[in-house]
């Protein structure tokens, strides 16, 4: 359940980082924006990890003997790339004239192609898929709730370092993966 947790969070920290641009927009409704938007984002979060299990699922059994490593590789490129598009952002906070349910659908779509890339891994690993998508979708809501009141007060503060803290999560958990395969399996 842990583990779960922490996939949670670190796959939360591209909504989050989202969720403070949107709080940080100013729109007209702040509060419809930030529980729209927190809905939408929990949603595509947990419903991206079901379609990549699925994906998963179908291809399990040709690769059933190096499925951990598997895992560990998604985690890790996604966490990689996710550390590397921080550490290498230079840009300042944009700040968008219009929030719509169109801009909203397309950051959650956005943000949660991440999460279809962990579903897969988690087919190979064996994750209790409804427990694992539940808390997913829930802590990724919690968080882009969190995200949007935070931008809204402090968005000149943020400058996307979340983006760095969510890869480190997602590559230590591949490692723990590994570890835990190699060593208490």
């Amino acid at each position: 359940m842990f583990t779960i947790v922490l996939v949670a969070i670190g796959l939360a920290m591209d909504a989050f980082s989202a969720s403070i641009a949107l709080g940080g927009m100013k729109s007209k409704n702040f509060l419809i924006t930030g529980v729209v938007s927190s809905v939408m984002f929990g949603v595509f979060q947990a419903v991206m990890p079901i379609i990549g299990w699925g994906i998963g699922e179908t291809f399990k059994t040709l690769i059933s003997g190096v499925d951990h490593w598997v895992a560990f590789l998604l985690l890790c490129v996604i966490g990689g790339k996710m550390i590397i598009e921080d550490m290498g952002s230079t840009k300042k906070q944009v700040k968008l004239p219009n929030v719509n349910l169109r801009l909203i659908t397309m950051l959650a779509l956005a943000t949660s192609i991440d999460a279809l890339v962990v579903g897969m891994g988690m087919a190979f690993i064996d994750v209790p898929l409804v427990l694992a998508v539940s808390v997913i979708g829930i802590i990724t809501c919690i968080l882009s709730l969190v995200g949007n009141y935070l931008g809204s007060k402090y968005c000149c503060y943020f400058q996307n370092k979340t983006g760095l803290v969510g890869g480190l999560a997602l590559v230590l958990i591949g490692v723990k993966i590994v570890i835990d395969h190699l060593f208490f399996v």
